[in-house]
C-alpha cells in the first residue's frame, strides 16, 4: 500500500495504520497512488488539469461520504470533492490530500406524477434527461450532456431553459447534504432554510451534496439547432440579436458564439431553442433569421435529450481548456466591437466565444432570494480557450486573459463561477456579488474551520474580506 502521497495540511504524513483502518470501514473503493487505476481516477476531461491526489475515496452512498469527511477532519486532511468532474479549474482534485470522488453515485429517480426528480451528486446531465424524457419532462440544467448535476447546480446552472423556467437552483426543491460535522440533514425551504439558501448559488462551500430533489417541466420536444453566418457580418448579427432578444418569448433561449467551422473557416453563429407551442417557436426563431440567409441552417424540431447533445462534439475529453467570463452592463456597440475584435484574435480553432442572454424567468427572482445574486446581469461573455498541444498553453491562456482585460470597461464586475479556471481569492467576492457578506456569515455556522476550502472559497465571516 503506497501511502507516501498523502499529507496532512501541516505537511506531516498519515500512519499506514489510520489509512487501512478508514479503508476497512469504507464500502466503496479507496484508491492510493501505485494503486491499478489510479491515473484514470485521478483525470478529468480538461487535460490541463494534472493533480496527484494523496487517497481517492469513491463513494457508495451516503454513509461512505460521512466515514470519508470524519476521517479528512479527524486526520486533517487537505480536502476536494468530485461529483461529475466537469469544473474546468478542476477543483474536484487536490495534490497530496483526499479526494471524495463521488461519480459512481449516478441514481435518478422521476416521480411522474409529482413532476420530480431525485437525483445522486455523481449524475450527468445525459444521466438526468435520459430518466426524466420517458415521462415528457425535462429539469432546466446547463448545455452539454456530460456536465456534472452537482457542480452546476450549486453554481447556479445556465441551459436551453432558463429563460422559461430559470436557473437549475431555481428548480431545486430540495437537497440531501454532509456537513463539515459529519451530519446528514436536509436543506429545503423548511429544512434548514438558510442551508438550502445558500446552495443556491453558492457552490460546495457549506458541505456535500449527496442528491438533489429538482422540479421538472413538460418538456419533450425543442425546435433547435443552429445559425450559421460569416465571420464578417459578426457586429451586425450581434446588435441584431440584441435587439430580438429584447422583446422574444420566454420559450425562447439564444446564445451568439464565435467558432470555426470544422473545415477551418472563422465563423459567428446563434444557437437557439424553443421549448414551447412549434408554431409559435418557428416565428419566434424567423425573428433572428430575418437578418439574413445563414451559411447553415441546421434549426429542426428535435427531442429536448438531443439539445442537450448538440455541442457535446465541441468539448471533446483530453483536450486543455482555460476559461473566463465577464457580465456586461449592456451589450452596446462599443462592446461588440471589443468582442469582435478580440473573437478575431483566438488562437486556436478549437477556442470559442460565446455571449448569453439570460433574463426571463431567471431575472424575475430578487437577487437575494438565492446565492446567485446576478439576475439582472443580461449579458454574459464566456471566454473559452481550448487547444490540444500543451506547449501551446501560455498562448492560448493569453488570449483568453486579455480578451477579458478589454471587456472590463463594460463589465458590471460580477461573473459567472463555473466558467473560471482560476481567480484570485479577492475576485470571489465578485462571483457572489451583494450576497457575499451573508455567504461568508453562512459558511461561518456551517463550515468554521473551513474544510471544504477547495471551491470558489468563501471565508468564514471572521475572517473575510470587506464586503463589496
Amino acid at each position: 500500500m503506497d501511502t507516501a502521497g498523502l499529507r496532512r495540511r501541516d505537511g506531516s504524513a498519515l500512519a499506514s495504520e489510520s489509512i487501512e483502518a478508514f479503508r476497512n470501514g469504507f464500502h466503496g473503493q479507496v484508491i492510493l497512488p501505485g494503486d491499478a487505476g489510479y491515473d484514470a481516477a485521478r483525470r478529468i476531461w480538461n487535460a490541463q488539469i494534472d493533480k496527484r491526489p494523496g487517497l481517492i475515496a469513491r463513494c457508495a452512498g451516503v454513509a461512505d461520504i460521512v466515514a470519508a469527511v470524519n476521517f479528512a477532519r479527524t486526520e486533517g486532511l487537505l480536502l476536494s470533492v468530485r461529483s461529475g468532474g466537469h469544473n474546468v479549474a478542476g477543483r474536484g482534485l487536490c495534490d497530496n490530500g483526499m479526494v471524495i470522488d463521488l461519480s459512481g453515485m449516478r441514481g435518478v429517480f422521476v416521480d411522474p406524477e409529482r413532476r420530480t426528480a431525485r437525483v445522486q451528486a455523481g449524475a450527468t446531465l445525459g444521466d438526468l434527461d435520459r430518466e426524466t424524457h420517458l415521462h415528457g419532462l425535462a429539469v432546466p440544467a446547463g448545455v452539454v450532456s456530460r456536465t456534472g448535476i452537482a457542480g452546476l447546480t450549486l453554481g447556479g446552472g445556465v441551459g436551453w431553459l432558463v429563460r422559461r423556467y430559470g436557473l437549475t437552483c431555481d428548480n431545486l426543491l430540495a437537497c440531501e447534504v454532509v456537513t463539515a460535522a459529519g451530519e446528514v440533514v436536509t436543506a429545503s425551504a423548511e429544512q434548514n432554510p438558510d442551508l438550502f439558501w445558500g446552495l443556491r448559488g453558492g457552490g460546495g462551500n457549506f458541505g456535500i451534496a449527496a442528491s438533489f430533489l429538482f422540479q421538472a417541466h413538460l418538456v419533450r420536444t425543442v425546435l433547435g439547432g443552429l445559425l450559421i453566418y460569416p465571420r464578417d457580418q459578426a457586429a451586425a448579427l450581434l446588435r441584431h440579436y440584441r435587439e430580438v432578444m429584447a422583446g422574444a418569448p420566454d420559450e425562447l433561449t439564444a446564445y451568439a458564439g464565435f467558432l470555426t467551422t470544422p473545415d477551418g473557416v472563422p465563423a459567428v453563429g446563434l444557437i437557439v431553442c424553443h421549448c414551447g407551442d412549434p408554431v409559435e417557436g418557428q416565428r419566434a426563431v424567423d425573428a433572428l433569421r430575418a437578418f439574413g440567409p445563414p451559411m447553415v441552417d441546421a434549426v429542426q424540431l428535435m427531442p429536448f435529450p438531443a439539445m442537450q447533445r448538440l455541442l457535446d462534439d465541441a468539448f471533446p475529453d483530453g483536450t486543455h481548456n482555460y476559461w473566463k467570463s465577464t457580465f456586461l452592463q449592456a451589450l452596446t456597440d462599443e462592446a461588440i466591437d471589443v468582442v469582435v475584435e478580440h473573437a478575431n484574435r483566438m488562437t486556436s480553432p478549437m477556442s470559442a466565444l460565446v455571449v448569453e442572454l439570460y433574463s426571463g424567468a431567471a431575472s424575475r427572482v430578487a437577487p437575494d432570494d438565492t446565492a446567485f445574486a446576478f439576475r439582472h446581469a443580461q449579458f454574459n461573455v464566456g471566454l473559452m480557450a481550448q487547444w490540444q498541444d500543451a506547449a501551446e498553453s501560455a498562448r492560448h491562456i493569453a488570449w483568453t486573459r486579455q480578451a477579458w482585460d478589454a471587456l472590463q470597461p463594460f463589465s458590471s464586475g460580477g461573473y459567472m463561477g463555473n466558467f473560471a479556471s482560476e481567480e484570485a481569492p479577492e475576485a470571489v467576492q465578485h462571483a457572489f456579488g451583494s450576497n457575499h457578506a451573508r455567504l461568508a456569515r453562512l459558511k461561518a455556522k456551517y463550515d468554521p474551520d473551513n474544510l471544504f476550502s477547495l471551491n470558489q472559497n468563501i471565508l468564514p465571516a471572521a475572517e473575510s474580506v470587506a464586503p463589496l
